[in-house]
């Protein structure tokens, strides 16, 4: 082996301790950041160079082991640590945190199908809102997804007992009702059975008001099985919006971290299953209607030992005793390796003056 190859593994321990060192730093920044799972490094031999190959014994002589030099060291795995942390309360009632497995399940007012549920993101951080057009969001705007009120029927309208669909849908605030047809001004009038939460706001058109305006709401709450209820300011009914939804994955270590507190369900991640937080909501999804290529929806996963805290979030998984041990095991690892790159180039130097 080259008398430079031991400069190479010098080098590739300078890489891995480096790597390893931005693992730590950003488990550090981010010590107060809610819903953070921390990264753990793990590290793997490089490949060996086989100087003499072993040998079985013979009658006359024993046998021998291989003989192997490596090339140093690299960075095998980032593992992140997906385990409940402490709950840290916030005093906002539309703040909420799980409380075991599982993520809130994000997207856009699109909505998604049983059959791509992969376009959603997944988080833990549940700091919510109602926006200005009335969709249950968090801090950065994306949807929050579950399980809605709806009427009886296949159409919208009022209903003073609704029902809640089994149709993953964004959540969003029920339509304000025009007073007209046997409905009280600003009633909510709830989607039809199919889940849909855009209706129709042209006047005389399901009863909606002119403006296609949700209900005046306040007090909005969600409580520890995920339902989300509000009071109609106009009419002093308790609302009962829907149930959030939960999404659990067969490997959660194999998410793909994508930005800020969100993870994306890709191959290494496993099946999808939805659920509600202490199964809130049960059955199969879709209402039991089948797809277009007449395939049975599934069934929602019973997930009674799950359930969320409102007025908490998830507090962040850097530990940071753990890190700064980790700093300063990596920050010795970094420079043993450097003198490994200092002592060789001078052994290369000696070795360069010896024609001198």
């Amino acid at each position: 082996m080259a008398l430079t190859a031991a400069m190479g593994s010098g080098i590739a321990g300078l890489r891995a301790f480096m790597d390893a060192l931005n693992v730590v730093g950003n488990n550090v920044a981010n010590v107060n950041t809610y819903g953070y799972k921390a990264g753990r490094v793990t590290f793997s031999e490089s490949i060996y160079s086989t100087q003499s190959a072993g040998s079985a014994s013979t009658d006359v002589t024993g046998g021998t082991n291989p003989s192997q030099i490596g090339y140093g060291s690299s960075v095998g795995t980032i593992d992140l640590d997906m385990g409940t942390q402490a709950l840290e309360s916030t005093g906002m009632t539309t703040d909420v945190a799980i409380q075991g497995d599982g993520f809130f399940l994000l997207g856009d007012k699109n909505g998604v199908g049983v059959d791509s549920l992969d376009r959603l993101m997944f988080s833990r951080v549940g700091n919510f809102k109602i926006d200005d057009d009335g969709y249950l969001t968090d801090g950065k705007g994306n949807i929050v997804y579950g399980f809605v009120s709806t009427t009886d029927n296949a159409t919208p309208g009022a209903d003073k007992d609704p029902t809640i669909s089994t149709v993953l849908v964004p959540i969003r605030l029920p339509l304000a009702a025009d007073g007209q047809n046997n409905t009280e001004l600003g009633e909510a009038i709830y989607p039809g059975q199919n889940g849909a939460t855009n209706v129709d706001p042209t006047p005389g058109n399901n009863n909606v008001n002119a403006d296609g305006n949700c209900i005046e709401y306040e007090n909005l709450k969600i409580d520890d099985n995920g339902k989300v209820s509000c009071t109609n300011k106009m009419t002093g009914d308790i609302v009962t919006i829907g149930y959030i939804a939960l999404g659990t994955v067969t490997n959660p270590a194999g998410l793909t971290h994508t930005d800020g507190p969100y993870y994306q369900a890709t191959d290494s991640a496993g099946e999808i299953s939805i659920s509600t937080p202490k199964s809130s909501v049960t059955g199969p999804m879709n209402n039991g209607a089948n797809d277009a290529a007449g395939n049975q929806p599934p069934n929602l996963l019973a997930n009674s030992g799950t359930g969320v805290k409102s007025g908490f979030l998830e507090q962040s998984g850097t530990d940071l005793a753990q890190e700064f041990a980790n700093m300063i095991i990596y920050q010795r690892g970094y420079q043993a390796n450097t003198r490994i790159v200092t002592v060789t180039d001078t052994m290369l130097e000696e070795l360069i003056n010896m024609k001198r």
